[in-house]
């Protein structure tokens, strides 16, 4: 049996970690206690307002690291950590070269299934948790000795993608992004024909009101898009019925998947600001589509004794369904091979793709903006290019690092690893016993192929975005251009008159010449101006349009 009382960080006992005998204060001078009294009030200064929400009421800046699953908190969660309570849907699947077996679990038969010993025949064994709750994870951490290091970063959901090597397991998180579809079909039909019969009846009028303005526009670079408007996010109700941050959608780019709660790709880096997540949400590169990119994080653990522990927050049906597939044929690699590092290797492959379809949305909501650019270039178009562009700089920053995370595993040598004691003497040199296979290393660059032909891509669409932008201003700026030009044409056919006029100080222009006898004033009103200034005016605008 695994010791209880074993210190990951040290290598030894727990015993030296709490000593029996309280520690005397020591004695202060007077001029340290002024000091102190003088730094007080700088810091009850410290603003406390933007602390963050993925901790614990009761966290505070400076406390100790990590999450002890051991540790007696009264039967609650750490007070510290984030709470975490919902029922989980577990799946243990026990397998060898011969044989495989699956079991569905909950939060309470976990802890029994747990203590049953392992059947021999058993090779490798997957246990995939959909969902985060401190009562398995506390289970699965203490049966498996996982780090607190590790476990903090588990229940804190806005982690860096990496690796992070122990003595006898591994962890490992990264983001997974997919396609969603964040309202039905049906309701989203429904509201935009109520918003189009709600608008007015006269609106045949309206439009050709519009409709010399609008070639104005045009000509000057600056008319409104004739592309469908994006119909908004039906998520207005349902944030206030998910936990903050976060919507209820459907867990697939489908409207008969079953609803649960997700974070959108604005959400997961947006923030506090509401606002701004709201808006960007709105006139979102896919809202027109009725779809959205969902993120969560994925924490995985691979262990010396050939086990993987997977976590999700809402998506381990995506990842588990093909996995068991290839799992219950006997001919298959991941079969034969009853590899955990393998195991591994799969889960992030089929992660990456899932981030496949939502690149190939992304271009193809690049194309019809290029095309729209390219027909009719628009000052208003720049801003669905900018909202375009700043999707895929986030889509990007979730994608890029898992090439690094895959380079990791494929450098990683089971070598000696020195940890320091707590009591500051040098620790015990201890090996890593968790390997990653030869097979899995070969495998693990198909995965980092994969990830690098997204970031090509994303790269491309980012470039192409920026040369848009360029060509709308350039556009503008060829008509301004040609604006000036005509202008400089009347301003050069008209300035020699009114240079004469000045030479012959005439202070009421052409109408106002020193004639004895003028028969256009004489014999006609005010009105016989209009008369003539008007068609010639309304002539050099048509001209000049």
């Amino acid at each position: 049996m695994r010791p209880t009382q074993i210190d990951l960080e040290a290598q030894e006992p727990k015993s030296s970690l709490y000593p029996t005998s309280p520690a005397r204060p020591t004695a202060s001078s007077p001029s340290e206690s002024i000091d102190i009294l003088k730094r007080r009030p700088t810091r009850s200064n410290t603003a406390r307002i933007y602390a963050p929400e993925q901790h614990g009421r009761q966290w505070q800046p400076g406390q100790e690291p990590g999450i002890d699953t051991r540790a007696d908190h009264g039967g609650h969660m750490p007070p510290h950590g984030p709470p975490l309570q919902r029922a989980c849907e577990i799946t243990v699947v026990d397998f060898s070269p011969d044989y495989m077996r699956m079991h569905h679990l909950d939060n309470k038969s976990l802890g029994p299934y747990l203590d049953q010993p392992k059947e021999d025949w058993v090779s490798s064994r997957w246990i995939n948790v959909n969902g985060l709750s401190w009562d398995v994870i506390k289970l699965l951490g203490n049966d498996k000795g996982l780090h607190r290091l590790a476990i903090e970063d588990l229940m804190n959901t806005r982690n860096r993608t990496k690796a992070d090597w122990y003595s006898d397991h591994t962890y490992i998180v990264l983001p997974l992004q997919k396609l969603i579809n964040l309202h039905s079909d049906s309701d989203c039909d429904s509201d935009y024909s109520e918003a189009e019969d709600s608008e007015p009846k006269n609106r045949p009028k309206k439009q050709k009101r519009k409709s010399f303005m609008s070639s104005w526009r045009k000509a000057m670079g600056l008319g409104r898009a004739r592309a469908a408007p994006n119909k908004p996010l039906n998520i207005s109700g349902n944030v206030q019925k998910a936990p903050k941050g976060c919507v209820t959608a459907p867990t697939a780019a489908s409207s008969s998947a079953p609803f649960t709660t997700v974070r959108t790709l604005q959400r997961f880096h947006g923030g506090p600001n509401e606002e701004r997540i709201a808006f960007m949400e709105k006139y979102s590169a896919l809202s027109s589509k009725n779809l959205g990119v969902s993120v969560e994080q994925v924490s995985i653990f691979l262990t010396a004794d050939n086990t993987v522990i997977s976590f999700f927050e809402s998506s381990a049906e995506d990842i588990e369904t093909p996995i068991i597939t290839r799992l219950s044929a006997a001919e298959t690699i991941l079969r034969r091979s009853s590899d955990a590092s393998m195991l591994t290797q799969a889960i992030i492959d089929a992660i990456i793709d899932l981030a496949i379809p939502v690149s190939t949305a992304y271009q193809d909501a690049i194309s019809e903006l290029e095309l729209d650019v390219l027909t009719e270039p628009n000052i208003r178009r720049t801003k669905s290019l900018y909202i375009l562009t700043s999707e895929i700089s986030l889509f990007k920053a979730n994608i890029s690092p898992i090439g690094n995370l895959v380079n990791s595993l494929r450098d990683h040598k089971s070598e000696p690893i020195g940890t320091p004691g707590l009591s500051g003497k040098p620790g015990k040199i201890s090996s890593s016993s968790v390997t990653i296979s030869p097979m899995t290393h070969t495998y693990l660059g198909d995965v980092e192929d994969h990830c690098i032909l997204i970031t090509q891509g994303l790269d491309q669409m980012r470039r192409s975005a920026d040369n848009m932008i360029d060509l709308i201003f350039n556009t503008i700026g060829a008509y301004q251009n040609e604006s000036m030009k005509q202008l400089t044409l009347v301003a050069i056919v008209f300035l020699p008159l009114t240079f004469l006029t000045v030479q012959y100080h005439l202070s009421l222009g052409y109408f106002g010449m020193n004639f004895v006898r003028f028969d256009a004033i004489h014999d006609n009103s005010d009105a016989f101006f209009w008369a003539v200034s008007l068609p010639v005016a309304f002539v050099a605008f048509i001209y000049l349009m």
